[in-house]
């Protein structure tokens, strides 16, 4: 079975494009343009990470080339002035660089990009030296998952662990990623214990608990679909 990925190393490029501290402006949109991305690290020494190029780094050079800003909006955007100005990647990049480490989990790398508002992050070590990217696209490939893996392991972490008694009478079975989970348990109580277990699966997308009690009766947590 494939492993569940739960960390950043396991969805993360590892041949990530960047650019050194004196790379000239015109190299950092070559650059972005050849490789089709639109982030660079900006690295020194034997790899650290001590800034990203961003497009958005690079639009005040356009913006205010003509003076079209107001010396009211120039005032109240001094840096963005700056970066117009600027004409190598250390000049123009945004420092210190946010970046996450290969351990840290999926759902904090989202948190981070959502808080911060980027759209990647370079992936360092301890020495903040770089070791891959991830972007939000590569979180999202754990929603690329196959619906088979997503039932074995929500059998053998879910299921098998709340019900080992009843482990062989209930079913599961996933289709796009959302999870149907069907027979009669002993305690209904586990039943909302089983729907977040089954949530926190990599690659689930919703749960559908369709299990009864002995006796018969509807078992589903409260809110529960």
């Amino acid at each position: 079975m494939h492993a569940t990925p739960h960390i950043v190393s396991d969805v993360m490029t590892r041949k990530v494009v960047a650019v050194r501290r004196n790379a000239p402006f015109k190299e950092l949109v070559r650059t972005m343009g050849r490789w089709k991305v639109s982030a660079l690290p900006v690295l020194e020494g034997e790899g650290r990470v001590i800034g990203v190029v961003s497009e958005a780094d690079l639009l005040p050079k356009e913006e205010f080339r003509n003076g079209a800003q107001s010396l009211y909006g120039q005032h109240q955007r001094l840096a963005d002035i700056t970066k117009a100005e600027a004409a190598t990647a250390e000049e123009v990049m945004s420092s210190p660089a946010i970046t996450v480490h290969p351990d840290v989990t999926l759902a904090q790398a989202a948190r981070i990009m959502a808080v911060r508002h980027v759209k990647r992050l370079p992936v360092v070590d301890d020495e903040d030296i770089l070791k891959g990217i991830v972007s939000r696209g590569d979180l999202l490939k754990v929603f690329l998952r196959a619906d088979k893996d997503i039932e074995e392991e929500v059998r053998r972490t879910v299921v098998s662990y709340l019900f080992p008694a009843l482990s062989h009478t209930i079913h599961v079975n996933v289709y796009e990623g959302v999870v149907t989970l069907r027979g009669q348990v002993q305690d209904t109580s586990l039943v909302s214990v089983a729907v977040r277990l089954a949530s926190a699966v990599e690659g689930v997308v919703g749960v559908e608990p369709h299990l009864t009690g002995e006796s018969g009766p509807l078992a589903t947590p409260e809110g529960g679909q």
